[in-house]
């Protein structure tokens, strides 16, 4: 690993400021990993500051993906037509047989991904079967910190299978699938927690670059006793949480009929809803929902990207922003959101709110997106005042973007281009805590060329391993959709898709 100058001069760059809403040129000053200050061009540094030229370069806080799951990198361009259902229902084959290597170079291929577009931190819900253990996340961990990226890793975990949790998909689907189906067993709640709690106790990395979290994936996939246990848990060890929540109609529709209350307020009864609570995607939610949210100080990681790509519906962003809920903005896995490039997400976020409200003093502007991608994200990863702004005492995070990529030739408004006109690949150079991790788009350290063929050589080997499983879920696909999309056609008292408004 290349070691951190003590202390770094910045000059000759425009700097991004999502608090303030401006681009205004500045020198920056950076002692060890964090910024020390800032002043006007030409300020004064220590003879011995290492100068680095940013003529012609945006300086923009390293951007912080707020949702995704690390082990879907060596599964993506899977799927087509998938709905969530469809991707749930294949997950035994695109994410099964990982061994300890191929979760440290999921990881590891997740982290180079998003240094590639700008991104320095994410909250990563890597799936742990059949339970969370310290040689997994130890795996994961590893493959974060080689790269050099923070994470918060939540272990993604359920007691429940997809097949039971939907209500009457089990004994919908014809033998021999429906077998199959029952035979598919998820550990008991109190082996997660007992594999959760020993992490907490002897976390496998440093907690300054790759920090813990709980991740109960979906509500209808944990029991109660399961919730109330991670709630509890999360508490013990002062660690966020964060669930996949009001992701598709028909999860909404099923809760309501479990339940006989919305998903949301179900969870808020058994105390889970706070602000260590992050909601994933949080697209089915009400007015009570979203009100219900921001009373509790809870977060949500809007995933505009996966949300349209599997067919769920547009969040209502403005409404919890308006309403006073933090929101991030996230990839997605690349299984479901097909990549993990920050830069598309924000995009994504702006037009998407286009298409719920006719008013376009209610869409979310390049701004509104540009603090959801930085400091949004930094406070559900619980790194508020830490990352997701360049400003003295903040980690020194940032990216270094070529203002003279064709995206920004004529250069009219960098904010709006950014956002609006930019693809990622003018992302040139990626700082994380004072440490150059990519420069002149080439990894300082990382040896992109063998990663590139041990991931296809990984993939290529799951593929064969999976194959038989592939068969039988590829199979019982046909009856699962028309199952789901049944019960998604069920009316509900709030419309989050565009062909619910068709006369």
């Amino acid at each position: 690993m290349i070691a951190t100058p003590k202390q770094q001069i910045i000059r000759n760059g425009l700097i991004l400021d999502p608090e303030s809403r401006s681009i205004e040129p500045a020198d920056v000053l950076i002692k060890g990993d964090a910024i020390l200050e800032l002043g006007a061009p030409g300020m004064d540094a220590p003879e011995d500051a290492v100068v680095i030229d940013a003529s012609d370069r945006l300086l923009m806080p390293g951007l912080v993906n707020a949702h995704t799951h690390g082990h879907g990198s060596l599964s993506k361009g899977y799927g087509d037509k998938w709905s969530l259902e469809l991707l749930l229902n294949a997950a035994p084959w695109i994410g099964g047989g990982l061994t300890l290597e191929g979760q440290y170079l999921a990881a590891r291929l997740n982290a180079t991904e998003m240094v590639l577009k700008g991104c320095t931190a994410a909250y990563d819900m890597f799936f742990q079967f059949p339970k969370p253990s310290l040689e997994s996340i130890s795996a994961v961990t590893s493959g974060y910190m080689d790269v050099g990226i923070r994470a918060t890793i939540a272990p993604m975990m359920a007691d429940t299978t997809f097949y039971t949790a939907i209500p009457g998909l089990l004994d919908s689907l014809p033998e021999p699938h429906r077998s199959h189906a029952a035979a598919l067993k998820a550990a008991p709640w109190e082996d997660h927690i007992a594999g959760c709690r020993a992490l907490l106790q002897d976390w496998p990395g440093d907690r300054e670059r790759v920090r813990p979290a709980l991740g109960p994936t979906i509500p209808m996939h944990c029991t109660d006793d399961f919730i109330r246990a991670c709630r509890d848990l999360a508490q013990d060890y002062e660690v966020g949480l964060q669930m996949h929540l009001g992701e598709s109609k028909l999860q909404a529709i099923a809760g309501l009929k479990r339940y006989r209350k919305t998903l949301t307020a179900h969870l808020d009864d058994l105390g889970l809803i706070g602000q260590n609570f992050t909601g994933a995607h949080c697209i089915w939610l009400d007015e009570d929902d979203v009100q219900r949210m921001a009373d509790r100080g809870a977060n949500i990681a809007h995933n505009p990207g996966s949300n349209l790509r599997l067919g769920n519906g547009v969040a209502p962003v403005r409404r919890m922003l308006n309403a006073g809920v933090t929101v991030g903005i996230g990839t997605d896995g690349s299984s479901s959101g097909d990549h993990q490039n920050m830069v598309e997400a924000m995009r994504m976020a702006a037009f998407a709110s286009r298409l719920m409200e006719i008013d376009p003093e209610s869409w979310l502007s390049s701004w509104d997106v540009l603090r959801a991608g930085t400091l949004g994200g930094a406070a559900l990863l619980g790194m508020a005042g830490q990352i997701g702004r360049i400003a003295p005492g903040y980690k020194a995070d940032l990216v270094l973007v070529d203002l003279t990529n064709v995206a920004f030739v004529p250069l009219n408004d960098v904010a709006n281009q950014t956002v609006n006109c930019a693809d990622g690949s003018a992302i040139d150079s990626v700082m994380i805590g004072g440490r150059m991790v990519l420069e002149g788009r080439r990894f300082t350290s990382l040896d992109f060329e063998g990663l590139r063929r041990d991931a296809q050589t990984m993939a290529e080997t799951l593929r064969a391993r999976n194959a038989d499983i592939r068969g039988r879920m590829d199979a019982m696909a046909v009856f699962v959709s028309q199952h789901c999309v049944g019960l998604a056609c069920e009316g509900y008292h709030t419309h989050r898709r565009i062909d619910e408004w068709r006369a």
